[in-house]
């Protein structure tokens, strides 16, 4: 997938804007992201404003290729230096303790911080530019709090509007994103006493963690740093989400239209009959399917639904980034079937 790349003069003003202040928005290979200087908490502040986020809720922050790992964290263990080998530049955020000199507004308070270097082309050059490629961009998913991440240019167009009346001072288009989902995040802040712990799964699954240091990251304990993404209720749109496994779909789309309930739907590659309602098929393997939920939930969200009904996908680990993003998306909407098929 080519990505689009805008001219050096928009990079060049995006990088100044930043340095100003300003939030800019721009493509990762993952989501868009609503970047502000990371060094510069009244920009970050910016970022919360904007989404109407949590202030103790933390953002990643983007560094460029080669950016110097011990300005931003004040411990680095052996296993963060293989993963940025193995997977830098790429969609994995590790949280390391976080350096006394950078500002705790991008940690939400805590003492550790995310970094990553994501292996977008447009990111890495507004990088590289900003700061001449020294600096950091905290850069949570470009959208209001909790709904569904944008992963092109119109949507965060969508979300923020353009000119006077939106809170950026420039939306870099970079093309659809490639990964569709965030990043994998990886907590190291505690090896002495957790060791690895996935505190959000993405494409770079456990399994190719593990290929590299040697052992599985842990699930999520009680006393884990709070990370991006990780909400209950995370990614979803207006429209409330119900997923339906396969057996289950006709029956249910026939039961919602016996009650003059307008449904649209969500398939995974086809493997259950398309209905004659708004629908999208995704494919039926977990990286173009994850490539395109996002755009398929904001797609469906604009058809006046009263539920967006998603056939559940495979449930084995390549799927496990999907599925995170597809409970949460779902969480608030508990109970809607029935709701709808009680009336």
């Amino acid at each position: 997938m080519t990505a689009v790349v805008p001219d050096s003069a928009a990079i060049e003003g995006a990088a100044r804007a930043l340095e100003r202040g300003e939030l800019v928005a721009f493509p990762t290979e993952t989501v868009y992201g609503l970047g502000a200087d990371a060094e510069n908490p009244a920009a970050v502040a910016k970022i919360y404003a904007a989404k109407g986020r949590p202030s103790n809720h933390p953002v990643i922050v983007h560094v460029a290729p080669g950016a110097d790992l011990a300005y931003w964290a004040a411990e680095i263990p052996s296993e963060a230096r293989q993963l940025v080998d193995a997977f830098w530049p790429g969609p994995l955020t590790l949280i390391l303790k976080r350096a006394p000199q950078i500002p705790d507004a991008v940690s939400g308070g805590q003492d550790s911080i995310g970094v990553r270097c994501p292996s977008h082309p447009v990111a890495q050059v507004l990088l590289r530019a900003f700061k001449g490629g020294k600096g950091g961009v905290a850069a949570p998913s470009a959208n209001r709090f909790g709904h569904v991440s944008p992963t092109a240019a119109q949507h965060v167009r969508d979300e923020f509007g353009t000119g006077a009346g939106s809170p950026l001072a420039a939306i870099l288009d970079g093309g659809a994103s490639q990964v569709g989902i965030e990043s994998t995040i990886l907590d190291l802040s505690r090896m002495q006493t957790h060791g690895p712990v996935l505190l959000r799964p993405g494409h770079i699954a456990a399994a190719d963690i593990a290929a590299v240091i040697g052992r599985m990251p842990s699930v999520p304990d009680a006393s884990a740093p709070r990370a991006s993404g990780t909400l209950e209720a995370h990614y979803a749109p207006r429209t409330p989400v119900a997923l339906v496994d396969a057996p289950n779909v006709a029956a249910t789309l026939a039961a919602l239209q016996a009650r003059d309930c307008r449904a649209a739907f969500i398939a995974c590659g086809g493997s259950a009959a398309v209905p004659s309602i708004p629908h999208i098929v995704l494919p039926s393997e977990p990286a173009g399917y994850a490539h395109g939920l996002y755009a398929a939930l904001r797609s469906m969200d604009t058809v006046d639904a009263a539920v967006i009904l998603v056939e559940t996908p495979p449930v084995d680990g390549a799927w496990l980034g999907v599925n995170d993003r597809l409970r949460r998306a779902a969480h608030d909407s508990r109970g809607v079937l029935g709701r709808l098929l009680a009336d």
